[in-house]
C-alpha cells in the first residue's frame, strides 16, 4: 500500500486557517444579539389552528395603490375561536421591494381604534421587535400571550417608519381599519386616526394555540362577504362560526375565510390584480399553509361563467369540473376533507344570460352528483325562490341579483350541518 502524502506547507496553513476560522464563526454565533429564549419560544411545538385569515392578492394598480409614510396601521380582525396564546402571519408575497415594519404590537378592541386597557402586547419575529420581509415571502411572529375569547376583534398595529406602498393586500374587508397621523403608535391604547380603510394590507392570519382544527373556505365575492353590512362580520363563514360556538362547543373549529372578490377558479381575471390569482395557484399559500386547517369548503366557478367568452360556454364545465377535482387531489394529498358548494342563481344580474345559466346549473348538477367530493353545501337551494329557482329569493337578494344579502348569508350558514365536524 503506498504511504499517504505528507501535507504540503500551503494545505497545512489552510487547515490552521480553517481551524482559526471555525474557532471565530463559534465566538461569533456566541454574540448573535437574539433575545435570550427566542429561538426556543419561536421553534417549540404547539398546536396551533388559526382563527382568523384572508387571502392577500396585489400588486394593485398604481392608481388604486396605498402608500403610508412613518404611520402606525391598526388592522381589525374578528376571531372565530379563542386561546391564551397567539400569532400572526404578515405578507410581502406579492411585493417587489422589502417590507419593513418598525413595530408590531396585538390587542383586544374595545371601541373603533381604541384597545382594552392592558390588552396590548408588543409581537416579535424571532426575538426581533423590528423586522424586514423580503418580496415575495410571508413572515409569522413568535408567540405571545394573551387571553382572546372567541368572537372578539383583535387589532394588529403594525409601524411603518418610511413610505411604503401597500404591494399585498385583502382588497374588500368589509372592515374599518385605521390609519395613524405621523408617528410610531403601536403600543398605545389610542390612536390618532387620519383616516380609514376599508382594506387589509400585509395581515394576512392570526393562529391560536389550541387543539383544534381550522375550515377554510376558499371563494370568491360571495365567500369574501361583498354587500354585507360593514363592521358586522356577516359572512357566511362568520354567521358559521358563531353556530359553531353556540351548538357545538365541545368541537374547537377555526373558520378562515379566503374569499376575494372577482376570483376565479381556472385564470386570473384581466386588469383586476386585487382579484387575486386564482385558486388552483393560490390554493397551497391560501389553504395548505393555514395552520390546523382539516376541512376545505370551495365556492368557486361563477365567475368563471359568467365572465367567459360566449364561444367557451359549451365546455367550460368540463373546465370547471377538473378544476375542481385538481383542487380536490391536492387536498387529500394533507388529508383534508372536501365540501363542494353549489353555485347560487343570478338571473336578474347584469351579465345573465340563458347559456350562463345552463353552464350554472351543469356545474351543480356534477358537484351534487359526482360524488367527488367528501360532502355537498347546497348554497343554490338555501338561497334561491322556489318559485323561481333561477333566481335568488328576493328576502336574500342584496341587490344587484348575484350576491346575497346578511339574511342570504346567514341562510347558507344554518344550511350547513354542523355534523361534518364532529371530532375526526
Amino acid at each position: 500500500m503506498p504511504r499517504p502524502l505528507p501535507f504540503s506547507a500551503p494545505f497545512r496553513h489552510a487547515v490552521q486557517g480553517r481551524r482559526s476560522f471555525l474557532r471565530g464563526a463559534s465566538a461569533f454565533a456566541a454574540g448573535l444579539s437574539l433575545a435570550p429564549g427566542a429561538v426556543t419560544q419561536a421553534l417549540a411545538a404547539e398546536n396551533w389552528t388559526a382563527t382568523w385569515g384572508t387571502a392577500p392578492a396585489g400588486p394593485p394598480t398604481s392608481a388604486s395603490a396605498l402608500t403610508f409614510n412613518n404611520q402606525t396601521l391598526r388592522l381589525i380582525a374578528h376571531t372565530s375561536i379563542g386561546g391564551n396564546r397567539l400569532r400572526i402571519r404578515l405578507s410581502n408575497e406579492m411585493g417587489s421591494t422589502p417590507l419593513t415594519i418598525g413595530a408590531a404590537w396585538i390587542g383586544i378592541t374595545s371601541t373603533y381604534a381604541s384597545l382594552v386597557a392592558g390588552s396590548n402586547r408588543q409581537l416579535t419575529f424571532g426575538g426581533r421587535t423590528a423586522i424586514t420581509i423580503t418580496p415575495g415571502a410571508p413572515m409569522l411572529s413568535d408567540p405571545v400571550d394573551l387571553a382572546v375569547p372567541a368572537q372578539s376583534d383583535l387589532a394588529v398595529s403594525l409601524y411603518l417608519p418610511g413610505s411604503v406602498t401597500a404591494q399585498t393586500v385583502h382588497d374588500a374587508a368589509c372592515q374599518t381599519n385605521y390609519v395613524s397621523s405621523s408617528g410610531n403608535y403601536a403600543s398605545s391604547a389610542s390612536l390618532p386616526i387620519a383616516a380609514g380603510l376599508y382594506s387589509w394590507p400585509f395581515l394576512t392570519e392570526i393562529d391560536m394555540a389550541v387543539a383544534g382544527s381550522a375550515l377554510v373556505a376558499l371563494g370568491d365575492s360571495q365567500t369574501d362577504g361583498a354587500l354585507s353590512v360593514g363592521n358586522t362580520n356577516h359572512r357566511w363563514t362568520d354567521y358559521l362560526a358563531r353556530r359553531l360556538q353556540l351548538e357545538s362547543p365541545a368541537v374547537t373549529v377555526g373558520v378562515v375565510n379566503r374569499g376575494l372578490s372577482g376570483n376565479r377558479l381556472l385564470g386570473d381575471a384581466a386588469n383586476t390584480p386585487l382579484a387575486g390569482k386564482d385558486a388552483l395557484e393560490r390554493f397551497d399559500r391560501d389553504v395548505l399553509s393555514t395552520a390546523g386547517v382539516h376541512w376545505l369548503a370551495v365556492q368557486l366557478g361563477i365567475n368563471d361563467i359568467v365572465f367567459a367568452a360566449s364561444s367557451d360556454l359549451p365546455t367550460i364545465q368540463d373546465e370547471i369540473a377538473l378544476g375542481y377535482m385538481q383542487l380536490i387531489a391536492r387536498a387529500r394529498t394533507r388529508g383534508l376533507r372536501v365540501f363542494g358548494s353549489t353555485l347560487p342563481p343570478f338571473e336578474g344580474f347584469v351579465y345573465y344570460s340563458p347559456a350562463r345559466e345552463t353552464a350554472r346549473q351543469q356545474v351543480n348538477s356534477w358537484i351534487r352528483t359526482s360524488g367527488a367530493f367528501d360532502a355537498v353545501l347546497d348554497f343554490d337551494a338555501a338561497i334561491r325562490d322556489p318559485a323561481q329557482p333561477g333566481r335568488l329569493l328576493p328576502a336574500y337578494d342584496g341587490g344587484d341579483h348575484l350576491h346575497p344579502n346578511d339574511a342570504g348569508f346567514d341562510a347558507i350558514a344554518r344550511a350547513i350541518p354542523l355534523g361534518l365536524f364532529a371530532a375526526s
